[in-house]
């Protein structure tokens, strides 16, 4: 199981690595959005993968690590608040500039003052 798991961090991670390096805005932000799921996932394996454990303390000797999960709460949150600026700088850098390249060039005919 954690082969399976690595290899799906591994997996998020080659991919938004992948799609930041792109010229485009909506797909550095899926880059971005991919690279924090993976340390999500990350956060998440810290406090160590099991099976059919109980969350908090109990009867059972062993239980699952509540820290993580809290961790991967609130990076879920804060992943989403920047998702949703990243969008909106994206939108507005599109407004201003007049394309959506994330060299910040502006476009020929804006250079030319016709729009």
């Amino acid at each position: 199981m954690e082969i399976l798991y690595a290899s799906c961090v591994g997996l998020l991670v080659s991919c938004g690595v992948f799609l930041i390096l792109r010229s485009r805005t909506f797909p550095v932000v899926l880059g971005l959005t991919m690279l924090s799921y993976a340390v999500n996932l990350f956060l998440f394996s810290s406090g160590r993968l099991s099976l059919n454990k109980a969350a908090v303390l109990g009867s059972g000797t062993e239980y699952a690590d509540p820290l993580p999960q809290a961790f991967v709460l609130t990076a879920i949150v804060i992943g989403f608040a920047m998702t949703a600026f990243v969008v909106i700088l994206a939108i507005r850098g599109r407004a201003d500039l007049g394309n959506d390249h994330v060299d910040g060039e502006l476009s020929d005919e804006r250079k030319k003052g016709k729009v």
